[in-house]
């Protein structure tokens, strides 16, 4: 098998655990611990905005291939089996990925924050 081909089985079975691990987060069966983080990775995940913008080369795209899969492995295995089997077919069958708006305004919340401190510091730092 080509790596090409290899890359794309890999970013389509990301796809479907980030749908997954969304629709395991909203489950009752999963354990509460599971579900927080459930819900911080889908909402990560599925944001438009990252943490790191994808502009900024090589740290950009760093965290959608180390910070999202780590993230997903973890939840994964704090779901019992059965009950991710079946989430992972239910994503499978969907066709569409759900949007996270929260994971937006919490990326956007954390700029906004880091931004105003960097501004700060940096004021400090030019007035002494």
């Amino acid at each position: 098998m080509a790596v090409g081909a290899r890359l794309r089985d890999w970013t389509r079975s990301i796809k479907r655990d980030v749908h997954a691990v969304y629709l395991a987060s909203r489950d009752p069966r999963v354990p509460w611990l599971a579900k927080a983080l459930a819900v911080c990775v889908a909402a990560y995940a599925l944001s438009p905005i990252d943490l790191i913008p994808d502009f900024i080369p090589v740290l950009g795209y760093l965290d959608d291939l180390i910070l999202v899969p780590l993230g997903i492995m973890l939840v994964i295995r704090l779901i019992p089996p059965g009950i991710m089997a079946e989430h992972r077919a239910a994503a499978a069958l969907a066709d569409t990925q759900p949007k996270s708006t929260a994971g937006t305004v919490v990326v956007i919340t954390i700029w906004i924050v880091a931004s105003a401190l960097a501004g700060w510091l940096a004021y400090r730092w030019l007035t002494e």
